[in-house]
């Protein structure tokens, strides 16, 4: 009897599927790790892109990380409980909260960073480093390619 786990041939075929089911897997992995700690996806995102990018309003960082702003909103009030981002009102324009990472944060965010990068090394353990690096280059042209207009 055939392995009932094993891929369709047709759909092995198609790169397209096993981009998005490793995508699944490994995001899965990822996931998983983080809500040992009550956090998503998004709440790391959020961290590394105002480490990388500086302090941003809560709208132009909902829309840099394509969420949903109310989504970024509930992810803020949860960083910031942690003592992990500062949030201050805008004097002009009292609606609007830029958020900053603090000291804390940037901890937390190493944390992470290392606790992902163990996850994509053992993700990635089937291929040797140089195949790893032409599995990102390609990657990057196709997120690139794959950006909205």
């Amino acid at each position: 009897m055939a392995d009932p786990t094993e891929t369709p041939p047709s759909l092995r075929e198609l790169t397209t599927y096993l981009l998005s089911r490793t995508g699944k897997d490994a995001r899965t992995r990822l996931a998983e790790s983080l809500a040992a700690d009550g956090l998503r996806l998004y709440h790391h995102a959020a961290l590394a892109a105002l480490a990388d990018l500086g302090p941003h309003t809560q709208r132009e960082l909902a829309a840099r990380l394509r969420l949903d702003p109310s989504d970024l909103a509930k992810a803020a009030d949860l960083l910031a409980a942690r003592g992990w981002i500062d949030r201050t009102r805008d004097p002009a324009d009292r609606r609007r909260l830029t958020l900053t990472l603090t000291a804390a944060g940037r901890t937390r965010l190493a944390g992470l960073q290392a606790e992902a990068r163990a996850l994509q090394d053992a993700f990635l353990a089937p291929l040797d480093p140089a195949e790893r690096a032409v599995l990102h280059g390609l990657l990057l042209r196709l997120h690139a390619g794959a950006a909205p207009q």
